[in-house]
């Protein structure tokens, strides 16, 4: 048997390397998500499609931290299907984006915008959740994640409004994200909802699970005038590996 050996100064920088790496493990990151949408904002206060608010915002991420290797598509567990829209390596950040639209025409500097009214809200608010449930996944399993990012951009204020009073009780009461909501642990569909609700398009019928509980707060975004359908408002939660 071959002994290797090791001197005092040695072993305690093998001890310091181990502990350096658990630290940043586990410490909170700097990593301002208001701040960058704010600036996207002043650039690209309005996008054509979600996959154009994706493709924006990683460009400026890319522009605004050079230094740190950004993926779209990302696969953080390459034996399956789930992909993150954005994965940032350096800062190990991950970022689900959603953009939901009601029906809006307009230019903005030379371009024409026109948003089609993607209505079903309900699902809307299902993958939104569902994107929190993946990132608190992610950033538990995933070796590199510090942080996740979930975001909801819209023009919809059906989102952040509160529902208002009826004798019937939505479909999808448990998935509401109206301001000042408090989301946490499992949301299922109401019993009167039917297959179509749950399987349109793809399969929702599974609870969402959430281990830790986040408070809806709604941010200004972008506005083009006084109508209700001018005013953009984004939705963000932060999921960090410390809250767990």
């Amino acid at each position: 048997m071959q002994i290797v050996e090791a001197t005092l100064h040695e072993w305690r920088s093998i001890i310091d390397d181990l502990l350096e790496e658990e630290k940043g493990r586990f410490k909170l990151i700097k990593f301002d998500m208001p701040g960058l949408m704010e600036n996207l904002s002043d650039k690209r206060p309005i996008f054509h499609s979600e996959k154009d608010f994706q493709n924006s915002l990683a460009s400026y991420l890319h522009e605004a931290m050079p230094k740190d290797d950004s993926y779209r598509e990302f696969h953080p567990f390459p034996s399956e299907g789930m992909r993150l829209d954005i994965w940032l390596s350096g800062v190990g950040v991950a970022i689900e984006l959603k953009y939901r639209s009601k029906k809006l025409g307009l230019e903005w500097e030379n371009e024409s915008f026109t948003l089609s009214d993607h209505g079903a809200q309900d699902h809307g608010r299902y993958d939104f959740l569902n994107d929190i449930q993946r990132l608190e996944r992610v950033v538990a399993d995933f070796r590199p994640a510090k942080a996740g990012y979930a975001v909801l951009l819209t023009n919809d204020p059906s989102f952040w409004h509160p529902p208002g009073s009826t004798k019937k009780t939505p479909n999808d009461a448990a998935f509401r994200l109206h301001e000042g909501r408090k989301i946490t642990g499992e949301m299922v569909w109401s019993p009167k909802a039917g297959e179509g609700t749950k399987k349109a398009g793809k399969n929702r019928e599974d609870p969402i699970r959430l281990k830790s509980s986040y408070d809806c707060a709604w941010r200004e975004y972008s506005s083009f005038g006084e109508a209700t359908n001018q005013r953009f408002r984004y939705l963000m939660v932060e999921v960090l590996l410390a809250a767990k």
